[in-house]
């Protein structure tokens, strides 16, 4: 009976370790088990903050969305939640560029490249999404030729992958590319991809950066009726939307298009809806570039408004007069009208318009026909004893009436300042 009681008693103690042991193990488990649950709810709340900031975003309130974006921040968890957080400081560069903070555009743009960084050496297999990120940075970085090469490989995966939503965004971001490198032509192509494609998956979202993009393009290739239609098209998907950010910047590009096309009353009234719209103390960047458009057409005093970029001029009392197929007579124009008082003889003009050395028998006439045909263009007889005011024919040869009120288009073709990290309110993310 002991010899029994002895061997129970040492199977017990042989048993106790064994029992610890997997004790030890379940609460283990149990405690990681708790730990990811724990994980999980922080992400449920960094979404929901997500979420939250996203709506904010979209009507405009950018304090309390990068408030809340940089919570989301806060309970991300890397690296699973990486492109999410890609995503978000994304969001944050574009409000940063907004508000003219090139500071913290600056450290979430640093953020970025780490992340990418550790992503190239931790990832076995480089995905669609780490590339269209990489193409993202290059963005920022103002490297379009290399962020073109990414979203390119970015767009093979995305199909590769069968992810419909990136292939979307890549189709977007190469086109918004091509715009940034003035090839309007293949961003055409993008964009009518991208079109095909809307037809098949249900991408609402994207509507009205497309309708927009497409609009700027059309503008910078003189199509101005079909730029108004797509710039009109986008603001009633933003008006579907409920989404108020990129309101006043499609008032402003719809004031370009007028303004482009010589209708400096539609424009101006459209620069000034914009003015009124937005918050100047949040849309820093639109604020500046409104303002300077408005102090470009609005002067009731101007006589003459010259526009060499888009070839047209236009006259207090005659309206928007074409120049597109007259190059002669507006460099004649600009060249009096730069220096007005100043007295261009035979000689000048010859060498200064037809790069040629001044022969009589060639370039009196010429010069005389020229000058007088600009003359009757630009210069309004508004009663038979009106004489003409803007070019002076002197002893000393053709002049601009100094007293002649002029103004100059100031900037180049439809070039705005360019936005910190080279992205806008409707670059996509």
């Amino acid at each position: 009976m002991n010899d029994t009681h002895n061997s129970l008693g040492q199977f017990e103690s042989e048993k106790s370790p064994v029992l610890a042991l997997r004790n030890g193990a379940l609460e283990a488990t149990i405690a990681e088990i708790k730990r990811e649950e724990e994980i999980e709810d922080r992400r449920a709340v960094g979404k929901s903050f997500y979420h939250l900031a996203k709506i904010y975003y979209d009507k405009a309130d950018f304090e309390r969305a990068e408030e809340f974006f940089l919570k989301a921040l806060d309970f991300a968890e890397r690296p699973r939640d990486d492109y999410a957080i890609f995503k978000t400081l994304g969001f944050l560069i574009r409000i940063a560029s907004e508000k003219l903070n090139n500071e913290i555009a600056e450290v979430h743009i640093r953020q970025s490249e780490a992340i990418l960084k550790e992503l190239d050496s931790a990832l076995g297999t480089l995905n669609a999404e780490y590339f269209y990120n990489a193409g993202t940075i290059g963005t920022y970085r103002g490297d379009f030729e290399g962020a073109k090469e990414n979203y390119l490989m970015a767009l093979r995966k995305s199909k590769e992958e069968n992810e419909s939503d990136l292939l979307a965004k890549c189709l977007l971001a190469l086109a918004t590319n091509c715009y940034n490198l003035k090839n309007y032509d293949k961003s055409t192509e993008y964009i009518h991809q991208l079109t095909q494609l809307l037809k098949i998956i249900k991408k609402d979202y994207l509507n009205g950066a497309l309708s927009m993009l497409t609009a700027k393009v059309l503008l910078e290739k003189e199509e101005y009726d079909a730029a108004l239609t797509f710039f009109r098209s986008a603001n009633i998907n933003l008006q579907t939307k409920k989404c108020w950010n990129l309101h006043g910047y499609n008032l402003y590009w719809m004031g370009m298009v007028y303004k482009s096309k010589g209708e400096f009353d539609r424009a101006l009234s459209l620069f000034q809806l914009a003015q009124d719209t937005i918050d100047k103390n949040i849309f820093r960047r639109l604020a500046q570039l409104i303002a300077a458009e408005i102090s470009d057409v609005n002067d009731t005093n101007v006589d003459v408004y010259l526009d060499r970029t888009n070839c047209i001029i236009r006259e207090r009392h005659l309206g928007v007069i074409d120049f597109k197929h007259r190059f002669v007579l507006l460099e004649i124009l600009f060249l009096l009208a730069r220096n007005p008082g100043v007295a261009y003889d035979k000689e000048i003009l010859a060498k200064s318009i037809w790069k040629d050395e001044y022969n009589p028998l060639i370039h009196d006439k010429l010069i005389y026909t020229s000058v007088s045909r600009l003359r009757k263009l630009i210069e309004p007889k508004l009663s038979k004893k009106d004489k003409r005011k803007y070019i002076i024919r002197g002893k000393d040869g053709y002049t601009f009436n100094p007293l002649v009120k002029t103004r100059f288009h100031l900037d180049s073709k439809h070039d705005v300042s360019p936005s910190i990290a080279n992205v806008e309110m409707s670059s996509p993310v």
